[in-house]
């Protein structure tokens, strides 16, 4: 028994030496876990539900590196409950299905409950977060999911509702230099078995440049450690900064930071920020972005954000578009900074946007208003016979080219042109000609209120 007890130590300790830095050192309690105060400190929702013995299932969202694994596994051991742990991305409902029953089974015989981890859960389909619902809703198992995805678009809507959602941040500098400087002194599971003296510089290094992410932070210190021979080793920024590898940009072409990133570049232009606009731009076309869709957004904001006030940004837009599938990257980016750049220069305006909005409104939730017998067409035979386009007159033949007509039938003011770019200079121009075209309705005072008839 001794020897076999010996031999199974061993191999522990080899799993364990083969294991990457950030795996050996998991904080084996919650005292130990750093970051995500915001709901583990003292006296938040989930410190509360481990004390009262009333955790349920639960969905952790945030970036990696972020420590969902960790803190599964930390929630298994304070709630007493067995660990079980499945990769969404390799499993099918098969492995689910035998979790699922051994679990019931451990529970029916008076084991102990299971607490059940799915990572990347957003990638099961909706047959396999389905086959879950039932065991979740016994508590046969207390499901714990971890997405990188926004759950309330990825994972289905059933299993949202059943579990307490938890939005993991990514760390502060200040928490991967905690990380970093426990993994360096610890002499049993990380680096303190070697002489190692961390630069200040260094250390400031690499907590700015893993991003929040502890993962990265610890790989970039064990390799810069393990990778030199001298010691004691003085770990300066230059080891530092030939120890981290270049970071893919994070970026879901399907999921949040899609959205996101986009979502940002464009308030960026409609709020005149080329700079910040320039620097979502590049995000994207680093993360390997669809130039099309980039295109078709930018044509979007150049009718709904600036409008009329500068008539040339549409056009402009619609150019950079087809000389982007004309050129293709990585020359194309420079006519998307172009583009990006104008239209954020550009005087804004919105006027037309809200203009069609009334106006659909008005079709959708009033009478649909009949077409004016003096416009209605009267080029065919008996037209005239019904008195279509009797009274019509020819806007070129009026004075400025503008006839005293109603167009509408009732008194509607849709489009306000702001006093901004070329739509100031719209604004004075429609100014006089809806006073003509008001004489053409019998009425010559004020113009009446957006959307609203004249009183």
């Amino acid at each position: 028994m001794a020897v076999k007890s010996l031999f199974e130590k061993a191999e522990a300790d080899n799993l364990q030496r083969a294991q990457p830095l950030a795996a050996r050192i998991r904080p084996a309690t919650l005292d130990e876990f750093v970051g995500q105060q915001h709901f583990l400190g003292e006296g938040k929702l989930l410190r509360r539900l481990l004390k009262a013995d009333r955790l349920g299932s639960v969905i952790f969202y945030g970036p990696p590196g972020s420590g969902k694994t960790t803190l599964a596994r930390l929630l298994a051991t304070e709630s007493r409950r067995r660990f079980r742990q499945l990769s969404a991305v390799t499993s099918g409902v098969k492995d689910l299905r035998e979790l699922l029953a051994d679990a019931r089974d451990e529970l029916t015989t008076g084991g102990r409950k299971t607490l059940l981890f799915i990572d990347e859960i957003h990638r099961f389909n909706k047959a396999q977060q389905d086959a879950l619902l039932p065991d979740v809703e016994e508590g046969i198992v207390t499901l714990v999911g971890a997405t990188t995805a926004n759950p309330f678009f990825a994972v289905n809507s059933a299993l949202v509702s059943r579990s307490q959602i938890f939005q993991f941040q990514p760390l502060s500098p200040e928490e991967i230099k905690t990380v970093v400087r426990r993994a360096l002194a610890d002499k049993r599971r990380g680096l303190g078995q070697h002489e190692v003296r961390l630069h200040d510089d260094a250390l400031n290094f690499l907590a700015e440049v893993c991003e929040g992410d502890a993962r990265r932070a610890l790989t970039a210190l064990e390799i810069g450690v393990l990778s030199s021979d001298q010691r004691p080793l003085e770990f300066t920024r230059q080891l530092a900064e030939e120890s981290v590898q270049r970071k893919a940009v994070s970026y879901d072409a399907t999921g949040d930071a899609h959205y996101d990133t986009i979502s940002a570049l464009i308030k960026s232009i409609r709020g005149s920020d080329p700079d910040a606009a320039l620097y979502w731009l590049a995000l994207m076309l680093e993360a390997g972005e669809d130039i099309r869709f980039i295109c078709r957004r930018l044509i979007i904001l150049a009718s709904e954000d600036v409008g009329n006030a500068d008539p040339h940004a549409l056009p402009l837009a619609v150019a950079a578009m087809q000389a982007c599938e004309f050129v293709s990257l990585p020359e194309c980016q420079l006519t998307l900074s172009q583009a990006v750049t104008y239209l954020a220069c550009a005087p804004k305006s919105n006027a037309a946007t809200v203009a069609i909005g009334e106006a659909r409104g008005d079709v959708r939730e009033g009478r649909v208003l009949p077409v004016p017998v003096h416009l209605r067409d009267a080029h065919y035979a008996g037209a005239q016979r019904l008195g279509h386009g009797a009274e019509y007159q020819y806007a070129h033949d009026a004075a400025g080219g503008v006839a005293e007509q109603d167009y509408l039938g009732v008194d509607r003011q849709y489009y306000r042109p702001v006093d901004r770019g070329f739509e100031a200079e719209l604004a004075r121009r429609l100014e006089s000609i809806r006073q003509t075209l008001r004489r053409g309705k019998g009425r010559d005072d004020a113009a009446p209120g957006p959307g609203k008839p004249a009183s």
